[in-house]
């Protein structure tokens, strides 16, 4: 049986200091660009730090990781495994899995980039599956496969408390940003694939977690057929306020009785660059079956 390795991007939630407490995973940190200097998520700056930077509204920048760091890892990690799994984030929101793919094709056949439009909470599902099916016994083109067919089984709804960030990133239109800070309304978003879309939008943030929480129901009642904690899981994720988070968490268990799982992660400070603090997700995952 092959020996394989898991690598994942620190878009997914999953630092490297937590990589080390599973077996054969590893984390490839994502780079924050402050002014003239170059930071890597979970290894030199703090979520502390970065929201300091970032409520002062420096020019706070992101890239993919640099295709050196990309096969430097892959090289190491061949001295010890037969393939890797290569879990990056959605290719709809970063050019890191086009690029991880071109560099793939080098190694004959023996990296496996999965293209599963995943990012956050959903993308370190993924990176939990891939463990699963590799103790099951999978290799890395059957894992890969398996993960890219179901990768629409999930959905994110992100409620952000100011469009000012993503209007800087060029994500929404100067005039709907005026509007939205005008009129206070709490933008809802959702991912359901590769793209992060508009969905709706509320006048508090009360109201703006009771809509995404009727979405994510909704989603399971229809898209999923009905949802248990035996066949879904369910995420929150959150940009600087863990009060906040918390108490989101106890509305979604209050709304989801039996699903008592359910993991609270800070988002990525990648993709906190573009929607700032204040921004709060849910997000519902459809367990692997064997």
């Amino acid at each position: 049986m092959s020996k394989i390795a898991i690598v994942t991007d620190s878009n997914s939630g999953v630092l490297p200091s937590e990589a080390e407490t599973y077996e054969g995973v590893f984390v490839i940190p994502m780079p924050v660009i402050i002014g003239d200097d170059i930071y890597y998520e979970g290894i030199d700056i703090t979520q502390q730090r970065f929201y300091e930077v970032l409520s002062t509204r420096t020019d706070l920048k992101t890239s993919q990781p640099s295709l050196a760091d990309v096969t430097e890892l892959w090289d190491k990690l061949f001295e010890e495994y037969d393939e890797i799994v290569h879990i990056p984030m959605s290719s709809g929101l970063s050019g890191a899995c086009e690029s991880a793919v071109m560099l793939a094709a080098d190694y004959d056949g023996r990296v496996r980039v999965v293209n599963n439009q995943r990012i956050s909470v959903t993308q370190k599902r993924s990176v939990y599956d891939a463990m699963k099916l590799r103790n099951a016994g999978m290799n890395a083109g059957e894992i890969g496969d398996h993960l890219e067919k179901v990768k629409f089984e999930s959905s994110i709804y992100i409620m952000v408390d100011t469009l000012y960030y993503l209007k800087r990133g060029g994500r929404v239109t100067p005039a709907a940003a005026a509007i939205g800070t005008a009129l206070k309304i709490k933008p809802v978003l959702q991912i359901q694939g590769e793209k992060l879309d508009a969905f709706t939008v509320a006048r508090t943030v009360g109201m703006a977690r009771t809509k995404m929480i009727d979405a994510i129901r909704k989603d399971m009642d229809t898209r999923f057929g009905g949802a248990t904690p035996d066949n879904m899981s369910l995420d929150i994720a959150y940009t600087y306020n863990d009060q906040v988070a918390e108490e989101f968490l106890e509305q979604v268990k209050a709304a989801f009785p039996g699903f008592e799982d359910i993991t609270v992660d800070p988002l990525s400070l990648s993709v906190s660059t573009h929607i700032g603090p204040g921004a709060l997700a849910v997000a519902c995952s459809r367990k692997i079956r064997l």
